[in-house]
C-alpha cells in the first residue's frame, strides 16, 4: 500500500487521488493496527507532496528571478525589461493583474508605468497622489501593504476617481511593494486579484525581489542612458573636431595657394552643405551664388557682434581687420551646429585675409607700375636694365614697340578707372597707373585704337565712364612722345566737350593741330598723315597726284576748271583721281575729310 502512495507521488496526482486511494485501504483493511498504518503514510505522503510543490514553486520563482537577472545584462531597453518583470511577477503570483509606477517628485504623484491584464485604459494612464490609495501609501512610505478587499479597507485614503478605476477593473484584493534605489523610494509594484484573498509571506517576499530587479533595472537604464549620451557627445565632438580640421586644412589650402573669393565660396558651400555668397562691405556680390539675398540688417548686426547671426535661411558671417568690415560671407541651408557657424566665421575671416592681399598685392602693383611709368615717361634718359628687370618683376612685355593709352574720368573716381587699367594691363602684359593726374596704360604692340576702346569698356563694367586718347605704336625709345601725344588727343577730346570718347591722333584731324600744342614735327606728321599716300605714289612713279588734288579743290571739285589748270583733259584728271581714291579710300571727298586734306595741302606748300 505504501508503494501506491508513492507512485502518486511520483505522477503528481492531485489530492483526491490520494484521498480516494486512502479510502478504499481503509475498506480493506482486517484490523484497526493497518488502518492507522495506512491513515499515517497517508500524512507523510501529503506532506511529501506538499514540500515537493513548494520546492517545485520556489524553483519556478527562483528561475523567474534569475531569468530576470539575465534579462538586466542583455537588454537595455528599460520599458522591454519592466514589462518582462510585470508579466512573471503576475505568472507567478497567479494574479489578476500586475502593474509598476514610478514617482514623479515635482509633481508630488506616482503614475503607471507598465501594466500587465489591466482591463480599461482609464487605469493605465492613473496618476496617484502620494500617500492616496494603496499604491500612492507604498510610493510615499517605502514599506510593503496589502488588503484582502480594497474597497472596504479604511486604512488609505481613497479618491472618489481612484475608486471608480478600481471598480473598472474590478480589483479586490492587492499587494504593493516598493521600489527602492540608493535608500530612496522611486516607485512600487503592485499585484492585486479581483477576489477577496489574502497574501502569504511567500508572495510578499517573491514580489519584493522582483521589485529589487526593477530598481536594478531602472539604475542600469540611466547609467546606459548617461553612457549613451556620453557617447554620442563624444562622438559628436570627435565629428565636431574632425570637419574643423578638415575645415581648416582646406582654408588653409586655399590660402597657401592663391585662391580667390570665388574658391572660399565653393569650399564653404561644400563644407556647410549650403549655397554661398560672398559680399563687399557695400553688400555688392562678389563671388559666389548670385541670387542670394543679402541679409543687410543680419549683415550690421554680424559686424557689431563679430559673430556669424542666424537668417530665415541660413546665415551672415562679417569679417573685420580692425575695425575695418572687409567682406561678408552669406549662406543658404541647413541649419548649422556651434562647430559649423565657427567654420563659417573662419571662412569669413580667411576671406577677409584674402580680400587684404588682393588689396596689398593691387596697392604694390600699382606702386611698381607707378614707378614704371615715371621711369618710361620721364623726358630725360632712364636706366634701361633697371626699367627692363622691374618690368620684368611686374610681369610687362615693353622691350617692343608700345601703344600708350591715357584716361581721364568723365564720370566716376579715377581710383575705378586705375583698377580697371590696372587689370587690363595685366591681360596686356602691360604696365598701367596713375601719372600727371590721369591714368595711363602702356602695353606692347597692337591696335591702339582698339586698345583704348578695351580700356573706356573696362572702366565702365565698373560703374564709372573714361575718356581716353591713345597713340603708337612706337619704340619703347620714344614712349615718352607717345605718351604727350596720346594725352594731347585727351585734352583735346576734353576740350572739344567730347567726354567719354576714344581717339587717336587720326581721329582728331584739324582740330588736333587747331587745339594742341603743336611744332614742326607735328605739322610735318599731320601732312604725311593725310598725303603720305599720294605723295609717295608721284615720287615713285613720277605722276602728279598731289597737284592734281590740289588743283581739283581750287576749281570747287570741277574737272573741267582742273583739267585747264593742269593742261591735260578731263578725262585724265577724273583717272588720277580714281587713283586718289584707291590711295585714300573712298571718304577723301567727305566734308571733314576734305577739310583736313585741304589743309594738308596748305600747309605742304607753305613748307615747300
Amino acid at each position: 500500500m505504501s508503494r501506491s502512495f508513492l507512485d502518486l507521488l511520483y505522477d503528481e496526482a492531485a489530492r483526491s487521488h490520494f484521498d480516494e486511494l486512502l479510502a478504499s485501504a481503509t475498506a480493506a483493511a482486517t484490523d484497526e493496527e493497518e488502518r492507522a498504518r495506512l491513515r499515517a503514510d497517508y500524512d507523510v505522503a501529503l506532506r511529501l507532496r506538499e514540500l515537493i510543490s513548494r520546492q517545485r514553486s520556489r524553483e519556478a520563482e527562483l528561475s523567474a528571478l534569475y531569468e530576470t537577472a539575465s534579462d538586466l545584462t542583455a537588454i537595455r531597453d528599460v520599458d522591454a525589461i519592466l514589462a518582462a518583470i510585470v508579466r512573471r511577477a503576475r505568472q507567478l503570483l497567479n494574479a489578476d493583474m500586475t502593474y509598476l509606477s514610478l514617482n514623479d517628485e515635482l509633481d508630488g504623484a506616482s503614475y503607471m508605468k507598465v501594466t500587465d491584464g489591466a482591463l480599461t485604459p482609464e487605469f493605465r494612464q492613473l496618476r496617484l497622489p502620494l500617500g492616496t490609495g494603496l499604491l500612492g501609501l507604498v510610493a510615499q512610505t517605502g514599506a510593503p501593504y496589502f488588503t484582502e478587499d480594497y474597497q472596504t479597507d479604511a486604512r488609505f485614503v481613497h479618491r472618489t476617481y481612484i475608486d471608480e478605476a478600481v471598480d473598472g477593473e474590478r480589483i479586490r484584493a492587492i499587494l504593493g511593494v516598493p521600489l527602492v534605489l540608493d535608500g530612496r523610494v522611486i516607485g512600487a509594484l503592485l499585484a492585486v486579484h479581483r477576489t477577496v484573498r489574502k497574501f502569504p509571506p511567500a508572495e510578499v517576499s517573491l514580489l519584493t525581489s522582483f521589485a529589487a530587479h526593477a530598481s536594478v533595472a531602472l539604475e542600469n537604464a540611466r547609467l546606459f542612458a548617461e553612457l549613451d549620451t556620453a557617447n554620442r557627445n563624444l562622438t559628436e565632438h570627435t565629428s565636431a573636431v574632425e570637419s574643423a580640421a578638415t575645415a581648416h586644412d582646406r582654408l588653409t589650402d586655399l590660402l597657401l595657394h592663391g585662391g580667390g573669393t570665388d574658391e572660399i565660396a565653393l569650399a564653404l558651400g561644400d563644407l556647410l552643405r549650403g549655397r554661398v555668397a560672398v559680399l563687399d562691405p557695400s553688400g555688392e556680390r562678389v563671388a559666389g551664388d548670385a541670387d542670394l539675398d543679402t541679409w543687410r540688417e543680419a549683415v550690421a548686426e554680424s559686424v557689431a557682434s563679430g559673430h556669424c547671426v542666424p537668417t530665415p535661411r541660413g546665415y551672415v558671417a562679417a569679417a573685420l581687420a580692425g575695425s575695418e568690415h572687409v567682406s561678408t560671407v552669406v549662406i543658404e541651408g541647413p541649419p548649422l551646429s556651434s562647430a559649423e557657424q565657427r567654420t563659417l566665421e573662419r571662412g569669413a575671416l580667411v576671406t577677409a585675409l584674402v580680400v587684404l592681399l588682393a588689396r596689398t598685392v593691387a596697392e604694390a602693383e600699382e606702386r611698381i607700375g607707378g614707378e614704371l611709368l615715371r621711369d618710361l615717361l620721364s623726358p630725360t634718359p632712364y636706366d634701361a636694365v633697371l626699367v627692363r628687370e622691374r618690368a620684368r618683376r611686374h610681369g610687362a612685355q615693353l622691350d617692343g614697340p608700345l601703344v600708350v593709352a591715357v584716361a581721364g574720368p568723365a564720370e566716376g573716381d579715377r581710383p575705378a578707372t586705375a583698377r580697371a587699367a590696372a587689370r587690363l594691363a595685366d591681360t596686356l602684359h602691360g604696365v598701367a597707373g596713375e601719372h600727371e593726374g590721369a591714368v595711363v596704360l602702356v602695353v606692347p604692340e597692337g591696335d591702339a585704337r582698339g586698345i583704348g576702346e578695351q580700356l573706356a569698356a573696362a572702366v565702365t563694367r565698373t560703374g564709372a565712364a573714361a575718356t581716353v586718347g591713345v597713340a603708337g605704336p612706337a619704340p619703347a625709345c620714344d614712349v615718352a612722345a607717345t605718351y604727350a601725344e596720346a594725352r594731347g588727343c585727351l585734352e583735346t577730346l576734353l576740350t572739344l566737350g567730347r567726354a567719354g570718347e576714344v581717339t587717336d591722333p587720326a581721329g582728331l584731324g584739324v582740330a588736333r593741330l587747331l587745339l594742341g600744342a603743336n611744332g614742326p614735327g607735328q605739322l610735318a606728321e599731320f601732312v604725311d598723315r593725310e598725303l603720305g599716300p599720294v605723295a609717295a605714289y608721284d615720287a615713285q612713279r613720277g605722276t602728279s597726284l598731289v597737284a592734281t588734288l590740289d588743283a581739283w579743290f581750287a576749281s570747287g571739285g570741277s574737272l573741267k576748271d582742273t583739267a585747264a589748270a593742269l593742261h591735260v583733259h578731263p578725262n585724265t584728271v577724273t583717272q588720277r583721281l580714281e587713283r586718289v581714291t584707291g590711295l585714300l579710300g573712298e571718304t577723301w571727298r567727305a566734308p571733314e575729310r576734305a577739310l583736313d586734306l585741304q589743309l594738308a595741302l596748305r600747309v605742304a606748300r607753305l613748307q615747300a
